[in-house]
């Protein structure tokens, strides 16, 4: 066993021998969009991503599935699994199988096996003071969901949110191995505070991040600001308080976003500062987001300072 669920880290992690180590994880959940198809890419790629967040590559996955046996008539289910399965393809990978059961209420996600160098992998033990902290995706996506749920969330908002949860992390992955990233982990429902927390706890540091230099989906200030905040985020902003600082003007909307409840996030990786400008350029390339959002610090460990 190399990694386990002591760390907070994405994914287990079993060493197999000379160089390799299984990767294996597993995400499902309810629907946060209206269309069956986009939410099963963004379920699939949300799984894919505990494999991508270890420095992983993925080599095939299971499906899970709840779904109400009135409705299979339907064609919602088939939409899903078609969404997931379409993820799977563009990650190179075979869906293998999985199974499914009559639930009231639709769920779906996947098993995900990888396998990971164990020399390059990126767990969240690794960060070291003086490391820039980099994220790869936007927030926002917990208050979009929220919104969509109120028929409140312009189309346009919508699409941009589909078009990053949907996003494989592959590219971000591949450019943090190449470029010798530390430690990594994606940004999902304990949102960009919760999950930088878990990483500081467990690499033994504490963190500053620059709020103004997050970046968020366009449009999405403007839903928090008008209700639409999900408990989820509301819950880790209180799990935050205690090991949490603000220093200067910060809003309580940027607060709001630096916890929100993320669904398939980008990867937040800690970088030596001296190969940050090649990680940059490489996600650049990749299309992926590429905003230094902090630095890890000498502090208390799990503290983190949210500054203007």
């Amino acid at each position: 066993m190399l990694v386990d669920a002591s760390t907070g880290d994405d994914a287990a992690v079993y060493r197999l021998g000379d160089g390799r180590a299984l990767v294996v994880t597993l995400d499902f959940f309810t629907p946060i969009v209206d269309d069956p198809y986009d939410f099963g890419r963004i379920a699939a790629a949300n799984a894919l991503s505990d494999v991508y967040a270890m420095g992983g590559r993925p080599l095939f996955a299971l499906n899970l599935l709840s779904f109400p046996r009135g409705l299979l008539d339907e064609g919602l289910a088939e939409e899903i699994i078609r969404g997931g399965a379409e993820k799977a393809a563009e990650a190179g990978i075979p869906v293998l199988g999985g199974h499914s059961i009559d639930d009231a209420e639709p769920k779906y996600g996947m098993v995900a096996v990888g396998e990971v160098d164990p020399d390059a992998m990126l767990a969240n033990d690794g960060a070291r003071v003086g490391d820039d902290l980099v994220l790869t995706k936007p927030l926002g996506t917990g208050i979009v969901a929220t919104a969509v749920k109120a028929g409140k969330c312009p189309a346009g908002l919508l699409g941009d949110a589909v078009g990053w949860m949907a996003r494989l992390n592959r590219g971000a992955a591949e450019a943090a191995v190449a470029h010798g990233a530390r430690a990594a982990t994606d940004v999902t429902g304990y949102g960009l505070i919760g999950h930088l927390r878990n990483m500081c706890r467990a690499s033994g540091v504490s963190a500053r991040v620059e709020a103004l230099r997050v970046p968020v989906l366009d449009g999405v200030a403007d839903l928090v600001e008008a209700g639409h905040v999900p408990g989820g985020t509301r819950r880790n902003q209180k799990d935050a308080e205690s090991a949490l600082s603000i220093e200067g003007d910060v809003s309580e909307t940027v607060q709001i976003l630096l916890a929100d409840a993320q669904t398939s996030g980008g990867l937040l990786i800690a970088c030596p500062p001296e190969r940050t400008e090649k990680l940059l350029g490489a996600l650049d390339e990749a299309g992926d987001v590429a905003a230094v959002v902090g630095k890890v610090t000498d502090g208390a460990v799990g503290h983190v300072v949210i500054t203007d």
